[in-house]
């Protein structure tokens, strides 16, 4: 994930170091500001994943998803409903929904959500905590709900497998990556992580 204070060239990095899911996320920024960035950190990210490809989340924001092309909206608690998102997105757009315990996930699956950011699972390395770290036993507890789950939350390349082994269909990370100086080094370590970890689940 990714806010305006990342420049577009830390987004590029990321991405080449192995980042196949962007979410832009910024509530600071004007509409003309917030989609210029978008549009930048968008275009660099296609551009640095180059056949590979890329999917880009743009939050809350549905307009500024549909004016930069975006695969799709990640919908916040004071965001719209994923009903109504899907009447402005229409049905090949993603929609996720972020949530704070395994029956918001449950929630989230029956509004129609198609994947869910289930945080946090660990004490946050981007941000001071707001909210107990619920652990791998609530996040497999939520992997259940019949939607993919991505765990954030101080996720770091050692917890790969842990979270992997719960459930998870993936990770998502700010400070682990774009906190760090090299974010595509980073990047390439968790990368990394998660496909050794996900070699082993399903050797």
């Amino acid at each position: 994930m990714a806010g305006a204070d990342a420049p577009p060239a830390a987004i590029a990095a990321a991405v080449a170091g192995g980042a196949d899911w962007v979410q832009l996320r910024e509530r600071a920024l004007p509409a003309r500001a917030l989609l210029a960035w978008c549009d930048a950190a968008s275009a660099a990210a296609r551009a640095a994943a180059g056949a590979r490809g890329v999917r880009i989340l743009v939050n809350r924001r549905i307009d500024v998803a549909l004016a930069v092309e975006a695969d799709g909206a990640h919908l916040g608690f004071d965001a719209l409903d994923p009903a109504r998102a899907r009447s402005l997105l229409g049905a090949r757009r993603l929609i996720g929904v972020s949530a704070h315990a395994p029956e918001d996930v449950v929630a989230a699956a029956r509004a129609g959500a198609d994947y869910a950011h289930l945080a946090p699972i660990f004490a946050p390395l981007s941000k001071a905590p707001e909210r107990p770290a619920l652990g791998l036993a609530a996040l497999a507890a939520a992997c259940d709900a019949g939607i993919p789950v991505l765990a954030q939350g101080g996720l770091e390349a050692e917890h790969a497998a842990g979270a992997l082994r719960a459930g998870a269909a993936g990770i998502a990370v700010t400070g682990a990556v774009l906190g760090a100086t090299d974010p595509g080094a980073a990047a390439r370590a968790l990368r990394e992580a998660l496909d050794a970890a996900a070699g082993k689940e399903d050797a």
